[in-house]
C-alpha cells in the first residue's frame, strides 16, 4: 500500500499555532484532565475491530469441510505460510515375494481385501481391469479395455472402482463385484496417470508436479497444490496410494516413492527400491519397465511394491536411513539405467 504524501511545509501545523483571533478558549480546570487526543482514542476501537476480524476467519477456516479458507490462499506471503518439514528417509527389508503376471504393464494397483488386489494394466490393446489372487498371481476376474485406450491409475471407493485412461481427460467406474457394470466420466486434469483415495475425496495425479483433489460425486477438481521437495518441484508423479494420512506417489522413471503432504504438497519422506529392480535384472529378467504400483493392506498393516512387466510383487517393510548429503530431487531419485 502507498505510503501517505506528507504535507507541504505552509500546509503543516505546528504545536504553537494559534486560534482565529473570533475564538475564545477557556484554559481547563485544574480539576478536569483533558480528554485524549483523537489518534490515541482510536486505538481501542482499531484494535477490537481487527481481534474480531481474525476471530471472524478462524471460525470460518475450522468450519470448511477441509479445514482451509481457499479464499485467502494469498493472503501472506509464501515465506510467512510455509511449515518447516522435517524430511524422513527409508530403505526397506523385504518380507515375502509372490508371482505376477510379467505381462502386466502394471498402472495402477491396490489391495482388494482376503489376499486379493484390485489392478489396472496399460498399453494399447493390452490395457485391463482385474482382480487377481495375492498368493498365486492369478487372474481371477479381468475386463479388457477398448484397444484404443491406455489404462493408468486405479483407485477403490466404497463399492466403486475408478479408472483413469493415458492421454485422455476420461475414465470409467466400475462396480467391484461385476466389472461389466461401469460409467464413463471426463475430468479436468491436464492428464490421467494416478489415483488413490483417503474415503472422502479423490487424489489424481497427471504426470507433472501437481497433486489434485477431486469430488468422487462430480469428478470436478476441488483443489490443486504443487508437489514440492526442499522448494523445488518434484514432477512425473504417477501411481498413488493413500496411507496413514500422507499421499504416496511413484516418481515416473525411478525407483523412489514420495511421501507428500496433500494438504500443501510438501514432500514429508523419501523411500528407496532400487535394489528390488537391480535384483529382478541382475535375475536375467531385462524386460522390466520402471517401478509402479504401491498397495496398501490397512486392516493388517501390510506394504506391498510392484513395477510394470514385473514377475513379482514384493510385500517390504520400510526401514529408517539416514539421508544423503545432497539433498536434491535429481541425486536423491536419478533416472533408472534404461530411461538415461
Amino acid at each position: 500500500m502507498p505510503r501517505r504524501r506528507a504535507l507541504p511545509p505552509h500546509r503543516r501545523a505546528t504545536a504553537t499555532a494559534m486560534p482565529p483571533a473570533n475564538l475564545s478558549i477557556s484554559a481547563p480546570s485544574a480539576a478536569a484532565a483533558p480528554p485524549p487526543p483523537l489518534h490515541l482514542r482510536r486505538r481501542p476501537l482499531i484494535a477490537a475491530a481487527a481481534l474480531l476480524f481474525l476471530l471472524v476467519i478462524v471460525v470460518l477456516a475450522a468450519a470448511h469441510p477441509y479445514g482451509y479458507a481457499p479464499w485467502l490462499a494469498n493472503a501472506a506471503p509464501a515465506a510467512l505460510l510455509r511449515r518447516p518439514v522435517s524430511t524422513t528417509f527409508y530403505s526397506f527389508d523385504l518380507l515375502r515375494e509372490y508371482p505376477h503376471d510379467p505381462y502386466a504393464f502394471t498402472q495402477g494397483l491396490l489391495y482388494g481385501g482376503n489376499d486379493t488386489f484390485f489392478e489396472s494394466t496399460g498399453l494399447y490393446h493390452r490395457s485391463s481391469v482385474r482382480r487377481v489372487d495375492l498368493k498365486t498371481g492369478k487372474v481371477l476376474v479381468q475386463h479388457e479395455m477398448d484397444g484404443r485406450l491406455f489404462g493408468e491409475g486405479l483407485t477403490l471407493l466404497n463399492d466403486k472402482l475408478f479408472q483413469v485412461v493415458w492421454m485422455k481427460k476420461q475414465g470409467f467406474i466400475y462396480d467391484r463385484h461385476n466389472f461389466s457394470k461401469r460409467e464413463s466420466f471426463t475430468h479436468k486434469m491436464s492428464d490421467g496417470w494416478g489415483l488413490a483415495t483417503d474415503g472422502k475425496v479423490l487424489f489424481g495425479s497427471d504426470g507433472t508436479s501437481r497433486l489434485y483433489q477431486l469430488d468422487p460425486k462430480s469428478i470436478q477438481v476441488m483443489k490443486t497444490v504443487t508437489v514440492k521437495y526442499q522448494d523445488n518441484e518434484v514432477p512425473y508423479l504417477n501411481e498413488l496410494e493413500y496411507i496413514n494420512g500422507e499421499v504416496w506417489a511413484n516418481v515416473w522413471q525411478t525407483d523412489c516413492i514420495a511421501r507428500v503432504s496433500h494438504e500443501d504438497g510438501l514432500v514429508v519422506g523419501w523411500i528407496f527400491l532400487h535394489e528390488l529392480r537391480q535384483h529382478l535384472w541382475n535375475s536375467g529378467n531385462t524386460e522390466i519397465d520402471v517401478l509402479n504400483g504401491i498397495a496398501w493392506d490397512e486392516e493388517n498393516q501390510r506394504l506391498f511394491v510392484t513395477g510394470k512387466l514385473w514377475p513379482k510383487i514384493y510385500e517390504i517393510k520400510l526401514r529408517p536411513v539416514d539421508g544423503p548429503q545432497d539433498g536434491s530431487v535429481e541425486k536423491l531419485c536419478p533416472k533408472a539405467s534404461f530411461y538415461r
